[in-house]
């Protein structure tokens, strides 16, 4: 009895244990639970293999699958989820009432192991010595520019980007200063390939990464084309995964900001009244037609009563088929211009092979009528690794085809300056004319119309196919060959035309020219360690060619005005042709090592040996040497109490020498030209010539003349330039940035000097002998973070500023360059500086004209000049030093907002301090400086009188007896400005829409550029970005599309 109760006992318990252990087991399980989703990149939507995600203070985790996707179990609904991957932000999320978790990374393009470009090799961020600076590709891509290298502007310090609202987007790019009087342009190399320019022809589409190497030590890899700094391309390349399609689109208008206010018919009429009687000119004898009713006053002050214009302008002709008009010319050669761009791509890859596929179309419709640009473009990058990763093969290449029609020059000046009475078209619908009187100038809406049938066509193949074999781990032999061939076509038709500047000439030249450059670069590169010892060690060796050829032809007289017929076989008049060739070849030995110590202690040294043909013998070969180090200081033991506060912080100090050679290719060279004489016609030359030998002169029916004298001991010019650097970051690269100064010097600049007639014909010839120096500070900060509400935030500011001046000259060049042609000349003061008369406001009385120092042309209204040397008289000993085209000051400031999909970015860019030349004040101030026969703009309305005395705009005149046409600081304003270049709103659809629909991300913008201006108050100009009658810059407002698939 007692066993059998013990045993009822025991089974009790053990049931009761059970019991007790599988409601554990069942609350347990019930607290624990299974989370999945698909993690994407914030820039193209595309899913991330190999993320971290680690379940938060423990070491429990999985990385994301070739889909991007995910699954963990975590403990209970506090858990919090930790994705991270090398390049990118990290992201906590905290598990709650969620099953399915998906998470967009952005990517971190300040973090320090961030590995960069930086010439034949990569370095990581934190080991980087010089001064290269990352683009932001991400922010760039919000402007929509053809040319991926204007939405540089403002955004890198020390970097100046200068364009028109041309529609190919042409810019001008000017690293740390201009450093030569010749060519400034960078060095750009698109995915190893070097090139000099045409980067509106490349697709922006296809960018992956860009840095531009701004100091010696960094760009002195690339020797003899660095001396105006390096802009390092990479394209895209496919991504190991699933393959992925992506497509872009946007569609931009544009319109005018502002535009010049010119007179009309009316306005020019009393003007003109009004400049001949302050002249005292009869106004009734103008040879424009215009008729004036008018007296005087009691004070005998002229009164304009009324004025009459003849129906027709050409009734003096005889002809009466121009009414008279009050056209707005401007207005009549313009237009909204309307952009469209589409961009589709496909790239997929595995651990063995990628690729990347492109097709992009642009097409820009400017905003002067009959101007356009297209380009059409392709792109195959691929790459594959064979014997394992012994050997990788690849090939990136792109072909494009782009298309202008571009406005013909000076069609703007002469919208301004055409007189508002002329019309359009006549009666009889022809081209409205100038009539007898009127200053010859044609009509602009013809000149646009006769070149609509003349646009260009070129395509460009550019790229390079590269074997790489690692024969032995970090030893990477490279072979590179690359090749940039670009075929250009133009046939240009004139047609005859009518009216009193018409013309019977009709004609098709035919313009064709090809260009090809190869490079073929070998290098070979061993990274290794020894304990604390980091060595990255390069060598190689490259040789380039270019050649170019061009051609032209020309047939005149056609009986059949049509572009389909006016070909040179169906002309039957004269014929002329010509053609030409010319290259140049570059080799080129260079070397560079790397070394690091414990991640504290960096070094650099590089040297690159140049030989070019543009250059004599004697000094064909340059060797440009640079180095530099480094000191993380973050690094060291002492800073390990800060290290939560500073995360990176690190000095450098670099020094180096690079070249320009961008002269003529038979710089060094004799050259004779041929020289037939006693022909008439386009292109001939009748000038003097003399037999090949010399030995004759005068005038033969044919022979040679000399252009240039040989000089075989020209050479480089050479650029040393020393930089100091301050990289830092703090509480986790929050808030981060950097520090520069340097002092870039450039010697043995090349000039071609004057000569004396006595030499004798062909005496220009090449020298060096100039000198130039930079001096510069560069600043950038940014702050990044998120609230607790869930808004990212990303501010990022740059601000920069140098000094140039010319430090020496050769004495037969020393006044070509501004200054009064003796003692006072530009050494010392910077390139392109203004020089000439202080204009010291307006007279005012006749008793301050009379007891002003003798001045020809004075008078009440007039300019008075200073008289800087105050002998009494105005000449040409007053003039002095006016200012400069360098700005003191350039910065740019980025504001990237991001909240719950939306993202809102604003960037801004502005100079400060620099002086511009505004010659339109040539035509809107006065009637006579440039000439009587054109129109002016309203400002003249408001001209100096006897009763509007506070007028600071010259009294109108009929005669420039002042010489007021004289260079002076009247001319000189304030080029400062502050401009709103970007704003977009976009929104990113939810991953939960998207999956439903079968796309990775769709993103929707609107955005605007050059919305807002900001300028000086004493700039009378429409913009001091482009001040003078260049291609507008317009506002432009853009929709656009982003899915990927």
């Amino acid at each position: 009895m007692i066993k059998k109760n013990k045993f009822h006992y025991n089974v009790q318990r053990k049931l009761k244990l059970l019991a007790i252990f599988c409601s554990l087991s069942i609350a347990l399980f019930a607290q624990t639970k299974s989370i999945s989703g698909v993690v994407k990149s914030s820039e193209d939507g595309e899913s991330l293999i190999g993320v971290n995600v680690l379940l938060k203070g423990t070491t429990t985790g999985t990385i994301t699958n070739i889909d991007g996707s995910y699954t963990l179990t975590v403990p209970n609904s506090e858990a919090v989820l930790v994705f991270s991957m090398i390049g990118m932000q990290k992201v906590e999320q905290k598990v709650g009432a969620n099953t399915f978790i998906n998470v967009t990374l952005s990517s971190d393009t300040r973090l320090i192991d961030e590995v960069v470009v930086t010439g034949y090799t990569t370095q990581k961020k934190a080991d980087l010595t010089g001064a290269i600076s990352v683009v932001n590709i991400g922010e760039m891509m919000k402007s929509a520019e053809n040319n991926p290298i204007k939405s540089l502007q403002g955004r890198i310090p020390g970097v100046n980007v200068s364009a028109d609202g041309n529609p190919s987007g042409a810019a001008t790019v000017r690293i740390r200063g201009i450093g030569t009087l010749n060519s400034n342009d960078p060095l750009y190399v698109i995915d190893g390939v070097p090139t000099k320019g045409g980067m509106h022809e490349l697709n922006s589409a296809d960018i992956e990464s860009i840095q531009v190497l701004r100091d010696a030590s960094a760009a002195s890899i690339y020797g003899s084309r660095a001396g105006n700094g390096v802009i390092i391309i990479t394209t895209k390349k496919g991504k190991e995964g699933k393959t992925r399609v992506n497509f872009d689109s946007y569609v931009t208008t544009a319109r005018y900001g502002k535009v010049i206010d010119m007179l009309n018919t009316k306005q020019f009429g009393e003007a003109q009244w009004q400049a001949m009687i302050n002249s005292g000119v009869d106004p009734n004898t103008n040879q424009i037609g215009y008729m004036y009713d008018y007296g005087y006053d009691d004070n005998g002050n002229a009164v304009l009563n009324g004025i009459k214009v003849p129906k027709f302008i050409d009734a003096r002709d005889g002809t009466n088929t121009m009414l008279s008009s009050d056209t707005d010319w401007f207005g009549e050669i313009t237009r909204p211009g309307l952009a469209q761009s589409y961009n589709l791509s496909v790239s997929s890859g595995t651990d063995k092979a990628n690729s990347f596929f492109s097709l992009g179309y642009y097409d820009n419709q400017g905003t002067i009528k009959e101007s356009n640009f297209n380009r059409i473009s392709a792109r195959m990058n691929s790459s594959y690794k064979l014997l394992g990763d012994m050997i990788t093969i690849g090939e990136n290449l792109t072909i494009n085809h782009t298309g202008e029609l571009q406005a013909p020059g000076g069609v703007l000046d002469l919208s301004i300056l055409a007189l508002p009475i002329m019309p359009v078209k006549t009666i009889d619908d022809e081209w409205g004319s100038v009539t007898s009187g009127m200053r010859d100038r044609d009509n602009p809406a013809r000149i646009l119309d006769a070149n609509k049938d003349n646009p260009y066509s070129y395509w460009r193949t550019f790229g390079n196919t590269y074997i790489d074999i690692q024969p032995i781990k970090n030893l990477h032999i490279k072979s590179s060959f690359g090749v940039d061939y670009s075929n250009y076509y133009q046939r240009v038709l004139t047609y005859s035309f009518g009216g009193r500047l018409g013309s019977d000439l009709t004609s098709s030249k035919m313009i064709q020219s090809h260009s090809l450059k190869w490079n073929w670069t070998n290098t070979a590169t061993y990274d290794f360690k020894i304990d604390k010892n980091q060595f990255n060690l390069l060598a190689g060796v490259e040789a380039m060619k270019q050649s170019d050829i061009n051609f032209s032809a020309e047939r005149r007289t056609y009986e059949l005005e049509d572009p389909d017929y006016m070909w040179p076989s169906a002309g039957v008049g004269e014929m002329y042709t010509t053609g030409s060739a010319t290259g140049y070849s570059l080799m080129s030995l260079f070397g560079k090592v790397d070394y690091a110590f414990d991640d504290k202690y960096l070094a650099s040294v590089t040297v690159r040996r140049d030989g070019s043909s543009r250059f004599g013998k004697q000094n064909r070969f340059a060797t440009f040497p640079a180095f530099s180090a480094g000191w993380r200081i973050n690094q060291e033991s002492f800073m390990e109490n800060a290290k939560d506060v500073v995360s990176d912080l690190k000095l450098r100090v670099g020094w180096g020498q690079t070249g320009n050679q961008e002269i003529d290719n038979f710089a060094n060279r004799t050259l004779i030209i041929a020289n037939y004489i006693g022909e008439t016609g386009a292109g001939i030359n009748t000038g003097t010539a003399y037999d090949i030998y010399g030995k004759d002169s005068g005038m033969l029916p044919s022979g040679y003349q000399s252009i240039q004298q040989a000089n075989d001991g020209i050479k480089w010019e050479t650029t040393t330039q020393t930089n100091v650097g301050l990289d830092f970051g703090f509480f986790n690269q929050s808030l981060y940035g950097s520090l520069e100064w340097y002092f870039k010097q450039t010697n043995d600049i090349l000039v071609k000097p004057p000569y004396l007639g006595a030499i004798g014909e062909g005496g220009d010839h090449w020298v060096n002998g100039a000198s130039m120096e930079n001096k510069g500070v560069e600043f950038t900060l940014g702050y990044r973070g998120k609230t607790s509400f869930g808004l990212e935030y990303d501010l990022t500011g740059n601000i920069s500023g140098y000094r140039n001046k010319i430090t020496k000259l050769p004495e037969s060049v020393v006044n070509n360059y501004g200054g009064n042609g003796t003692t006072d000349n530009i050494l010392g003061k910077p390139i392109n500086s203004y020089y000439g008369y202080v204009a010291d406001g307006l007279f005012q009385t006749q008793e301050e004209v009379d007891n002003y120092a003798s001045q020809t042309g004075k008078g009440m209204g007039r300019i008075r000049y200073k008289d800087i040397d105050g002998n009494m008289v105005i000449d040409e000993k007053d003039r002095t030093w006016l200012g400069t085209p360098h700005p003191d000051v350039e910065y740019g400031l980025n504001i990237v907002l991001e909240w719950k999909g939306f993202d809102l970015t604003a960037f801004f860019q502005g100079v400060v301090g620099n002086e511009i030349n505004n010659t339109v004040k040539r035509f809107t101030d006065f009637w006579a400086v440039d000439e009587l026969g054109s129109n002016k703009g309203t400002r003249v309305l408001d001209a100096w009188s006897p009763t509007n005395t506070t007028s600071d705009i010259p009294a109108l005149s009929f005669s420039d007896l002042n010489n007021e046409k004289r260079f002076s600081s009247y001319y000189i304003e304030s080029g400062s400005y502050l401009k709103l270049r970007n704003l977009q709103l976009g929104y990113t659809l939810p991953a939960s829409i998207t999956r439903k629909i079968k796309l990775d991300k769709t993103r929707f913008y609107v955005s605007g550029q050059n919305l807002m201006t900001l300028k000086s108050k004493n700039f009378t100009g429409l913009d001091p970005e482009n001040p003078n009658l260049g291609y507008p810059i317009s506002t432009t407002f853009t929709v656009g599309l982003n899915v990927g698939f």
